[in-house]
């Protein structure tokens, strides 16, 4: 005599066609920023990332716009140069060693992609920008606890 396999009676969905909602960027991003402001020192800079134990930030005008992004390897950069040249970094403006040039991420982008963009870019942080103003971060760290949350459901 075989064995059967067993799997006891199944429940009926109420409604089974309907398709399980997609988890957004903006569902996990963080909204409370610690940001910059370019004529901050880098100085400045490193004691706020130490005292908020980040790793980095958007820099943002007056307006709130995003004008850059500054973080931990720009203000060693600095450090190394200003060692290399026998120059104080104290005074220098954040707004010279800032990326410029700042890739963002849509706050309706589903997690998922907007893992594998983390993947493709190498970077640690994608600042969101709804009408020209910064409105969140999503980081790797925000994935991972998105993923964390899904523990158990489908991954579909």
């Amino acid at each position: 005599m075989g064995i059967k396999s067993f799997q006891g009676a199944r429940k009926v969905q109420a409604n089974t066609t309907s398709k399980a909602e997609a988890l957004k960027v903006s569902d996990y991003m963080t909204r409370n920023l610690i940001t910059f402001k370019p004529e901050q020192t880098v100085e400045e800079v490193i004691q706020k990332l130490i005292q908020h134990k980040i790793s980095g930030g958007p820099v943002v005008n007056d307006k709130n716009e995003l004008i850059g992004m500054i973080s931990e390897g720009d203000c060693i950069k600095q450090i190394s140069d200003s060692r290399y040249y026998n120059m104080p970094f104290e005074q220098n403006k954040i707004e010279a060693h800032m990326v410029k040039n700042v890739e963002t991420i849509d706050g309706n982008l589903d997690i998922f992609d907007a893992a594998n963009k983390f993947i493709q870019s190498k970077r640690r942080r994608f600042p969101i920008v709804e009408n020209g103003k910064l409105v969140g971060q999503i980081s790797q760290k925000d994935i991972l606890k998105a993923a964390m949350n899904l523990k158990g459901q489908n991954w579909k």
